[in-house]
């Protein structure tokens, strides 16, 4: 079985450089529901039973441009690990301080966080046990911190994964298998 994981194009949103606790939270979801940038992809010709993208507008909105004529089918199992404020303050601070705490607190499994990691692993599972039982060539149109967490999962149920990498480009995707 083939599995194409594809990260989401990039999303047309402008961060600012500062931010309180709450105008981070508000953009977080402002980015949730932007739209995608048009750009140009290159992925490998692969034969795609089944498309899963997850319930965020830009997964589905890449698979479009992708596979114009794909049937998809939507999990949130694939979504991207929600990201909030690391604590309450009206003083701004920089976008980096956000997005580093927010997964800091998500890796110490910090209840401030909406998910923490124990929890997307076992997303993760449960998705690669989904697509395993189904034992079908497929496209996953999902997320960029979330493709570390399932694609680690993957190998560990011994799928062999093409390549790794610290960040994963928006468009990019990583081929994996697993014998049938």
């Amino acid at each position: 079985m083939k599995v194409a994981v594809i990260r989401h194009a990039e999303v047309d949103f402008c961060w600012q450089k500062g931010y309180t606790s709450d105008g981070f939270d508000m953009d977080c979801c402002r980015y949730d529901s932007a739209p995608i940038r048009e750009m140009m992809y290159s992925i490998p010709q692969v034969r795609c039973e089944k498309i899963y993208i997850s319930e965020l507008s830009r997964s589905q909105n890449t698979a479009k441009k992708l596979f114009p004529d794909g049937e998809f089918i939507k999990s949130e199992l694939i979504n991207e690990v929600p990201l909030k404020s690391s604590f309450d303050t009206k003083n701004k601070m920089p976008l980096w301080f956000w997005n580093v705490s927010g997964r800091l607190q998500w890796l110490i499994n910090n209840s401030r966080q909406i998910e923490g990691r124990e929890q997307t692993i076992e997303r993760a599972n449960r998705f690669i046990t989904m697509i395993c039982n189904d034992n079908k060539d497929c496209a996953v149109v999902t997320h960029g911190f979330f493709m570390h967490t399932l694609l680690q999962e993957m190998k560990k149920v011994g799928f062999i994964i093409n390549s790794a990498s610290v960040k994963y480009k928006n468009g990019e995707c990583i081929m994996a298998e697993i014998e049938k």
